[in-house]
């Protein structure tokens, strides 16, 4: 029988809420999807934040000699763009994704505890304003975002420099910590029925490895944080030579910490592209077994190799030969999860949209910064290369080449999920190649300067010792970086509002968070689906990574075009989509106001100590009264 076409009924004019409700309503909220959002722009904004320091630093070194800024002024800018970049702008990013995609995932209507997920962004909000404050008082951090003792000591750091540090990171820290414990309990026990532990989709799999490294490595820090806050503030002598303390144990604590940290950005990109390259593959990912146990050899490894940071201290032979042996070890399920991608794009049919070519120029981007760090493994070449622009090249085709060309795949990838419109495409294409030729020009040069003697962490350079050219093409690199991210934001503005419709599967996607609206309904599901596979949506109709419609006769679809071909299907909702969760008999959590509360007093608990004791003692009372008060909150609506 002939399926009739599908009326479409006129608009009926709805009243708008004020901008004030709608204002109070996102920071009431407790849906884990705004969440996502709140983090998704915050994060973007200290991306750009960020990007305007690294500008700064690339145009005093554009020349030799120069005096754009002054040394003080640039010790600041190099400290402050690794600390917006890490804790600002890539860790929240990741937690965007996190927060609006893995429910969905795992086919849960929300995350464990909302008001504790409301609770860690309004704690990430107020800490990176905690942390920026030091910029309008003149007092931002200058001592690098590893903080070396004894420089970081009241001593030789007189001022608020370094109290900025220590207390927005605390709070910064308190938020990551909060955020992992929720999403550990999340994937563990929410999960739909049948969704067993190797049926997770790989993006789920590295958010629960990166949230168990987050609990446990920001613990740490935490640690040697709370001890350097007591060394500024009231003279302890846990980090001073002069009183018997031995400064290497910052370094210890802070790398114990610091390299995990490097995990805790890289896997949940190794999950991005582990979703992305499969879909626009049009077949499985090769050795999904291999890909999760290698996702946790690393977060295991990870925790063995933080001293090759410190060769130059003179740890001893076996030391370092043990660091360095864990080093090269953990290149193994590194190199394993890059055989597998390869071997999941041989023979696909591939389609080459924005977000997988951001995922497919990841593969060759990381492996360089792979390879220059197994060239660090090994003491010797370290101590050639520690304190030189080579190590520079390294960590920026890591963090760049690999977290923010994994994370751009996943915006592309997820944005129609998130707003029901896709980003464009031609937009899309010139922010690739962008940020690919802007990146390489401004980065790949780093490896010669290093080698050539140029230092880290310089102000500037004398004229005559080869330093110039290189200089100038990676200012230039910078630039065009930067217009690609200026696209890119275009695209995120115009695309939102005006982008064509996405329907809740333009890709042909085979995980569950396509099995739904777009954007997604506040309950997530109707009803909690029940998983037979890895793949659910291939399962059940095993042409739809074809770009076939499923279970819809084609009277019945709007077509989703761009550039004139077809890209992807929207069935028109049933009215049930439209109704609200009450209606459908489903519990949700009501909005609450106290976890942006709670979180205001806990960042003036500690930024408060550098103003006088009493601000952080009203501000502890502040905060046991919001708990009390959060106790005893209703937890439906009425």
């Amino acid at each position: 029988m002939a399926t009739q076409p599908l009326a479409i009924p006129a608009p009926v004019a709805v009243e708008r809420p004020s901008r004030w409700r709608a204002l109070g309503s996102w920071i009431t909220t407790v849906d884990h999807k705004r969440i996502g959002i709140l983090y998704g722009v915050t994060s973007i904004f200290f991306f750009l934040v960020g990007g305007l320091e690294a500008l700064l630093i690339r145009i005093q070194l554009a020349k030799p000699l120069s005096t754009f800024v002054s040394a003080q002024t640039y010790n600041e800018l190099f400290t402050m763009h690794a600390l917006t970049m890490i804790f600002l702008a890539l860790m929240p990013l990741t937690a965007a994704l996190f927060n609006f995609i893995v429910p969905l995932q795992i086919g849960a209507r929300d995350v464990a505890f909302p008001r504790l997920n409301a609770l860690s962004y309004w704690l990430y909000f107020f800490g990176g304003l905690l942390l920026n404050i030091s910029w309008f008082v003149g007092q931002a951090p200058n001592a690098g975002w590893f903080a070396y003792a004894p420089i970081t000591i009241k001593q030789y750091n007189p001022g608020l420099h370094m109290d900025f540090y220590v207390l927005s990171l605390q709070v910064l820290g308190i938020s990551s910590i909060l955020s992992a414990l929720n999403f550990i309990i999340t994937i563990i026990n929410l999960r739909a029925p049948g969704m067993r532990l190797m049926r997770m989709p790989l993006f789920t799999w590295m958010t629960l490895i990166t949230a168990v490294l987050l609990a446990t490595a920001m613990a740490v820090l935490t640690v040697a944080l709370s001890q350097l806050m007591f060394d500024r503030l009231f003279g302890t002598p846990i980090y001073e030579p002069a009183k018997g303390a031995d400064p290497l144990l910052w370094q210890h604590l802070f790398w114990i910490f610091g390299h995990p940290e490097v995990y805790i950005l890289i896997l949940p990109i190794f999950g991005i592209i582990s979703e992305v390259l499969p879909t626009f593959a049009r077949k499985p990912l090769f050795g999904y077994n291999v890909m999760v146990f290698s996702g946790i050899l690393i977060g295991w490894l990870g925790w063995g190799v933080w001293s090759h940071h410190m060769f130059a201290t003179g740890l001893g032979p076996i030391a370092d030969s043990f660091f360095a042996v864990s080093t090269m070890l953990i290149g193994i399920p590194t190199g394993i999860k890059v055989f597998n991608w390869l071997a999941t794009l041989w023979g696909g049919s591939i389609r080459f949209t924005t977000a997988n070519l951001f995922a497919i120029a990841f593969i060759p981007m990381f492996t360089i910064g792979g390879i220059s760090g197994i060239m660090h493994a090994t003491a010797p070449v370290d101590l050639q290369q520690t304190d030189t622009y080579f190590v520079v090249a390294h960590i920026h085709y890591v963090f760049f080449g690999g977290t923010v060309l994994g994370l751009l795949a996943g915006v592309y990838y997820w944005f129609p999920k998130v707003f029901g419109r896709l980003l464009d495409e031609r937009l899309g294409r010139w922010h690739f190649w962008l940020t690919i030729v802007g990146a390489n020009l401004a980065f790949f040069p780093m490896h010669f300067l290093g080698m050539h003697g140029m230092p880290r962490r310089t102000w500037t350079y004398l004229p005559g010792l080869g330093f110039d050219r290189l200089n100038l093409l990676e200012t230039v690199g910078a630039f065009i970086m930067a217009a690609g991210a200026l696209v890119f934001v275009v695209n995120l503005v115009r695309s939102a509002r005006r982008g064509a419709i996405a329907g809740p599967n333009p890709w042909g996607a085979a995980t569950l968070e396509w099995s739904i609206p777009s954007p997604p309904p506040p309950y997530n599901f109707r009803e909690i689906p029940i998983v037979h596979s890895r793949l659910p949506l291939w399962e059940k109709d095993p042409q739809l990574r074809f770009g076939i419609p499923q279970g819809r006769a084609e009277e019945d679809v709007q077509q989703v075009t761009m550039g004139g071909q077809t890209v992807g299907t929207f069935a028109y909702p049933d009215d049930e989509s439209k109704m609200s969760p009450h209606d459908l008999g489903i519990h949700l959590p009501p909005p609450s106001f106290w976890p942006v509360v709670m979180a205001f007093f806990i960042t003036l608990f500690f930024g408060g100590w550098m103003i006088h004791w009493v601000v952080p003692a009203v501000a502890a009372l502040g905060v046991a009264a919001t708990i009390y008060f959060m106790a005893f909150e209703p937890g439906h609506s009425h």
